[in-house]
C-alpha cells in the first residue's frame, strides 16, 4: 500500500486536473459549453435514453439536466421523441448535426492534446492512458459508491483524511 504522503500528493494532483479540464473546455465552440458536450457524449456512448437516465449518468439534478437538454435541443444537436413504452415520457437522441459536432469536438480535443503533450513519448501517453483507466476502474460506479462511502465515513474518524486542495 502507498504511503499517506503519496495519497496526499495524489489528492493535490487530482484537484489540479480541474485546470486541465478548464483549459480543454476553452477549445469548445462558444455555443457548446462543457455540459452540452457531456450531454452529447453520453447520448453517443449510451444511445437514446430518457432524461432521468441522462440525469443519473451526469450525476446532476433533473432541473439542471433539463436546462442542458434544452440548450442542445434548441441548437438541433438532439431530438426528443415520444417514448413508445410510455407516451408521457420523451426519449433523447443525437441528430446528424449532433454527431457532426461530436466529431469536430473529438478532432479539437485530439489536436489540443497532441499540442500540449508534444514532448511526451508514445510510451508516456500510453502509460497515462493505462493508469487513468485503472483509476476509473478502481472507483467503479461513483453513483453507487457515494452511498457506500457515506456509510464508511460515518463509521470512521474523518479527521485522518486529507481533503483535496
Amino acid at each position: 500500500m502507498a504511503a499517506q504522503s503519496q495519497y496526499e500528493e495524489l489528492a493535490r494532483q487530482l484537484s489540479a486536473i480541474g485546470a486541465v479540464k478548464r483549459e480543454m473546455g476553452r477549445i469548445l465552440p462558444h455555443d457548446c459549453p462543457p455540459a452540452s458536450a457531456g450531454v452529447l457524449t453520453l447520448l453517443d456512448r449510451h444511445g437514446e435514453m430518457r432524461m432521468s437516465q441522462l440525469a443519473e449518468l451526469l450525476a446532476i439534478d433533473m432541473s439542471v439536466t433539463s436546462r442542458h437538454v434544452a440548450h442542445v435541443a434548441t441548437r438541433g444537436w438532439i431530438e426528443r421523441k415520444a417514448d413508445p413504452a410510455d407516451k408521457r415520457s420523451r426519449l433523447l437522441r443525437l441528430t446528424p448535426s449532433g454527431k457532426e459536432l461530436l466529431q469536430e469536438l473529438s478532432e479539437r480535443y485530439t489536436q489540443s492534446l497532441a499540442r500540449y503533450l508534444d514532448d511526451w513519448s508514445d510510451a508516456d501517453v500510453g502509460r497515462l492512458n493505462e493508469l487513468l483507466a485503472r483509476l476509473r476502474t478502481s472507483f467503479g460506479d461513483c453513483r453507487t459508491r457515494a452511498h457506500h462511502d457515506a456509510d464508511h465515513d460515518s463509521r470512521h474518524d474523518s479527521t485522518t483524511r486529507t481533503p483535496a486542495r
